[in-house]
């Protein structure tokens, strides 16, 4: 075969390949969500998941995959083939907070996994048992004040963001309560309805229908100002200066990923989320829809695992 002959057959079989993209995606894409169904992250994945479906005309199959607060499903992800079929539903709890909590992890967020997008950002719920007779989060203080040692605090887990906000208010006010931790945040907040744990903080979005039977009792809000969906519950600000976490949600890919395919899946979650239905429902659950560009998520990550292994440091959290 000549060289004109091998030329003209490479470039025929070039032009026989798929451009990565111009085809995808064309069978269901799995979302992976690393906690139990119920919980904050799962609800934001699942709204998520119906906007990829009718963007992108395929169908977005949810797969939670609980354990390891949360690095069971990342690890799943990171090692899963680049071709857009396997995604996650990250939030800063697995993402930036487990890089400081474990001398060792399965992946590596910022090396394994690729950011797409941010979808939203959200504050959290500190809630009560109705037999805890704190109307308010002044209230909480005093009265676990008066009896260090005795209140619970239940959490998603040890190191995750519900349990470093509720350290975050022991160290700005020196009260002495005690963590149960719980392998996600749907079992913690049942236990808390359930009178077995006395308080949580959790996502407004998994709490706030509780709150509004009177199965439970809300007192602040972690973020600096009062939200939309609950206009009457304050800040933790208000009664602790100074007192603020935001909690996010995003989607992650693995690393490695054709650029033209990570387009597609960012134009998808932008459309997506910037829908006036998708906007109302957010607000109602006292989140925020929010994307912003691959790079500008990398950024954020890369801030928020330097900001949470401070916060791990200083809560004398240690890595396990």
């Amino acid at each position: 075969m000549t060289w004109v002959n091998a030329l003209a057959a490479c470039l025929f079989a070039l032009a026989a390949m798929p451009l990565w993209g111009q085809d995808y995606p064309s069978r269901p894409i799995r979302m992976l969500v690393p906690y139990p169904a119920g919980g904050p992250v799962d609800i934001v994945g699942r709204l998520t998941s119906q906007k990829l479906t009718d963007q992108l005309g395929v169908q977005i199959v949810v797969d939670n995959r609980a354990g390891a607060n949360g690095n069971i499903a990342g690890d799943i992800v990171a090692r899963s083939n680049p071709d857009g079929y396997t995604v996650l539903m990250g939030a800063n709890g697995n993402i930036a907070v487990n890089p400081g909590l474990y001398r060792k992890m399965p992946f590596d967020p910022q090396k394994d996994l690729a950011p797409v997008s941010l979808v939203a950002t959200a504050a959290l719920l500190m809630v009560v048992h109705p037999s805890v007779p704190a109307k308010s989060v002044a209230d909480f203080v005093v009265i676990a004040k008066n009896r260090p040692g005795t209140i619970n605090f239940a959490s998603s887990g040890s190191g995750s963001t519900a349990h470093l906000c509720s350290e975050l208010l022991k160290s700005m006010t020196g009260i002495d309560i005690v963590h149960v931790p719980y392998k996600g945040a749907a079992p913690a907040l049942n236990d808390v309805i359930g009178g077995q744990v006395q308080m949580l903080i959790t996502g407004v979005s998994s709490a706030i229908a509780h709150t509004r039977s009177g199965k439970l009792r809300a007192l602040g809000v972690t973020s600096p100002k009062r939200i939309a969906a609950l206009p009457d519950v304050p800040a933790i600000a208000e009664s602790v200066p100074g007192y603020e976490v935001l909690t996010w949600y995003g989607v992650f890919v693995p690393a490695g990923m054709p650029d033209a395919v990570v387009k597609r899946l960012h134009g998808a979650i932008g459309s997506g989320m910037s829908g006036k239905d998708m906007q109302e429902r957010m607000t109602a659950l006292g989140a925020d829809a929010a994307t912003n560009t691959p790079q500008a998520f990398a950024a954020m990550v890369r801030d928020e695992i330097a900001k949470w292994a401070k916060v791990l440091r200083s809560a004398g959290i240690r890595p396990e």
